[in-house]
């Protein structure tokens, strides 16, 4: 098979296995919190700003968690994390400390029953297939980080039909646009 169908197939299998009731419930945080909060670390970080960038042009108050200009995150807010493993460290200390402070902790994870899972109030898991010739055409993660941000994009689709928003909304919040 070749790299693009093996990709494509490793992530239509990944995005088969997200409970439709947590990504429910994932859209429902978002659409109820006062500020939304978004971390990953390394490329799980990059999917993470790639959203932050369409719920900024959806109209939401979003923050990447360890700007410089990030403000502290609140007991109104929900704090979004992305880690394929559920261990990376600084992911799950953001998690307890959001959770601390009283955000709604939601996280996309491939790790059922990891430390990021057991500390979230949302958890989307992924079954990400892992099979010795899909690593080889996308090592480390790739699917994953591929799944979460064909997941994210289907997620904005969904805002925008409940928001009533079109991309014409959408490109007047365009930091490009000004």
């Amino acid at each position: 098979m070749a790299p693009l169908d093996s990709i494509i197939e490793g992530c239509r299998e990944a995005l088969s296995t997200v409970d439709p009731l947590c990504r429910e419930s994932l859209i429902e945080g978002i659409l109820s919190s006062r500020k939304v909060f978004v971390y990953g670390s390394g490329r799980s970080g990059l999917v993470g700003q790639l959203f932050a960038v369409r719920l900024v042009q959806l109209g939401f108050d979003v923050h990447f968690v360890g700007e410089m200009t990030t403000p502290i995150i609140g007991k109104d807010d929900l704090t979004l994390l992305i880690s394929y493993t559920g261990k990376t460290s600084s992911v799950v200390q953001t998690a307890k400390i959001a959770r601390r402070i009283g955000s709604k902790v939601a996280c996309i994870t491939g790790t059922p029953g990891s430390p990021l899972t057991a500390t979230s109030d949302i958890s989307i898991v992924m079954d990400v297939p892992s099979d010795d010739e899909l690593r080889s055409v996308a090592p480390l993660g790739t699917v994953f980080e591929d799944s979460s941000l064909l997941l994210f994009d289907c997620i904005v689709s969904d805002l925008m039909s409940r928001l009533d928003d079109t991309e014409e909304d959408m490109r007047n919040r365009h930091a490009i646009w000004v």
